[in-house]
């Protein structure tokens, strides 16, 4: 069950209405996160990553809520800038560029260590199609179930009814909460919900929009309020949903190979390393059923310890002499994060 805990101290109230303000205004169009998937592509990684300049008054936290990201997306894209107080005009990168998740692409597919929310479905033109949303989901103590389930019910400017064991957390803090909080500008679900067939866990929207891409819920999956309009329009009732837990996802774009690997969450007490030995058995399995293909170990290696979360291109399925020679010159051992080397 959702609920929200504000962040101290990053804002003075009018500085948060300009930042709000200018969101508002520059809030992308949500078919950019929408990618037609068709035989012809045959493709794992879907989107291109971008960028922009951050200015001193802006924090990451900003930047993701302007371009309605997650937090956690942009500040592992971007290690190299402070999230608090970045130098002005530094160069941010927008990872919009991702390798969807080993999972049935159908119906909702969330993967709880990315932060994200795969919706596969039929477009207006009936393109099977693929909507990328980010999404904040359950802290240490009240980690979101991995399971099959399927979304039971859709409710529009939902109430909220805090649990017994939330009501007592919050009481414990001296903050009483009602035993019924009605919809309106309080109510934390936000103004739509899907209940899932798991008895208190909904995929719901959210009256603050800066905890997006954080564990922060109670086991819930929160979602940008225009994200899970758009969501609660298209997804039906008895929608499937299949929740995984993939720190590390590996796909084809035509014949090259690319890793995306993301820090585990804090629930899992999973140091990266350790995911380490799960990449090279994948990676071995694949060298296994398809000899033919170059790795190059030292960009995996590279891009294990940045954890980056950005689709790193590590191999090729070679055919010719000159393909040998594009691998040479285009996989660079120098393992640049630059957009360049996501094509």
């Amino acid at each position: 069950m959702a609920t929200w805990r504000p962040i101290q101290g990053t804002m003075t109230s009018a500085r948060a209405f300009g930042v709000l303000l200018a969101a508002l205004c520059c809030l992308p169009c949500l078919a950019e996160n929408r990618h037609i998937l068709t035989s012809e592509t045959n493709t794992d990684l879907v989107g291109n990553n971008s960028s922009t300049n951050i200015s001193r008054e802006e924090t990451l936290i900003d930047i993701a809520v302007r371009y309605q990201l997650g937090y956690n997306m942009i500040r592992s894209a971007n290690p190299d800038v402070d999230a608090w107080l970045p130098d002005d005009g530094s160069n941010v990168l927008l990872p919009f560029s991702v390798i969807l998740p080993d999972a049935p692409r159908t119906g909702i597919v969330i993967n709880t260590a990315e932060m994200r929310l795969y919706f596969y479905h039929r477009d207006e033109q009936q393109n099977d199609t693929v909507t990328v949303y980010p999404i904040s989901v359950g802290r240490r103590d009240w980690a979101t179930p991995l399971t099959e389930t399927r979304v039971t019910m859709k409710v529009e400017h939902p109430p909220w009814y805090p649990p017994d064991s939330i009501r007592a957390e919050h009481a414990a803090r001296g903050d009483i909460l009602p035993k019924i909080v009605p919809a309106g500008p309080d109510n934390p679900l936000g103004d739509y919900l899907l209940a899932l067939d798991i008895p208190s866990y909904f995929i719901h929207g959210t009256n603050k929009r800066f905890g997006i891409g954080m564990q922060v819920t109670h086991g819930c999956i929160r979602m940008y309020p225009e994200h899970i309009g758009e969501l609660y329009n298209l997804a039906p009732v008895n929608t499937p949903v299949s929740i995984v837990n993939q720190p590390y996802k590996i796909g084809w774009k035509e014949e090259k190979l690319y890793l995306e690997v993301h820090h585990p969450l804090e629930l899992d007490g999973v140091a990266q390393e350790e995911n380490r030995t799960g990449i090279v058995d994948k990676l071995t399995s694949i060298l296994e059923k398809q000899p033919e293909v170059l790795i190059d170990w030292n960009r995996v290696d590279i891009a294990i310890t940045k954890a980056t979360g950005i689709p790193v291109l590590v191999g090729i399925q070679p055919h010719s002499l000159s393909d040998f020679e594009y691998y040479r010159n285009h996989i660079r051992s120098d393992h640049s994060n630059q957009p360049d080397m996501i094509e």
